[in-house]
């Protein structure tokens, strides 16, 4: 059964740099994540990053849900969860 892998927010930045998104904030711990698309609108995503920590796997779905709202989710699938 798949399962959530365990990432810290230094890495789901890293993922979501791959799909177009960059840093335009930071407030503490969160960073704000945006890309535009070619029509002009605008995709905002916020990451908690605590060094190399993991997330929590409830916040990490939830990141999970809205990046899925702007990138397919078979494709972020194989990024955030693993089939063991």
């Amino acid at each position: 059964m798949p399962r959530l892998r365990r990432l810290s927010g230094k890495e789901v930045i890293k993922i979501l740099r791959e799909f177009g998104f960059e840093i335009y904030n930071q407030k503490g711990s969160h960073v704000k994540l945006e890309r535009i698309t070619s029509n002009g609108q605008r995709q905002r995503l916020v990451v908690a990053v605590h060094g190399n920590k993991p997330i929590r796997i409830g916040t990490l779905r939830s990141i999970f849900c809205q990046a899925s709202e702007f990138v397919p989710e078979d494709e972020l699938y194989p990024h955030f969860y693993t089939e063991s």
